[in-house]
């Protein structure tokens, strides 16, 4: 399994996270992390961004439903 060049804080950084959030991700998805610094397999980061990603476009879809 590759690594991404990408730690659990370097992800939360990127989309504007708290370093918690990311780590509750990893959680969610059954990824085990040592802190905050872990590296991300290629695949772990990718769950986590496409599970941000898609988190995102349902507060975007949510909010746009409830505007008149």
């Amino acid at each position: 399994m590759g690594f991404a060049d990408l730690s659990i804080a370097d992800v939360a950084a990127e989309y504007d996270l708290a370093d918690e959030s990311v780590l509750s991700l990893c959680d969610q998805l059954g990824i085990s992390y040592k802190d905050r610094q872990t590296n991300l397999a290629l695949e772990d980061a990718k769950a986590i961004i496409s599970l941000i990603l898609s988190q995102r476009s349902g507060v975007t879809a949510s909010k746009t439903e409830t505007s008149p």
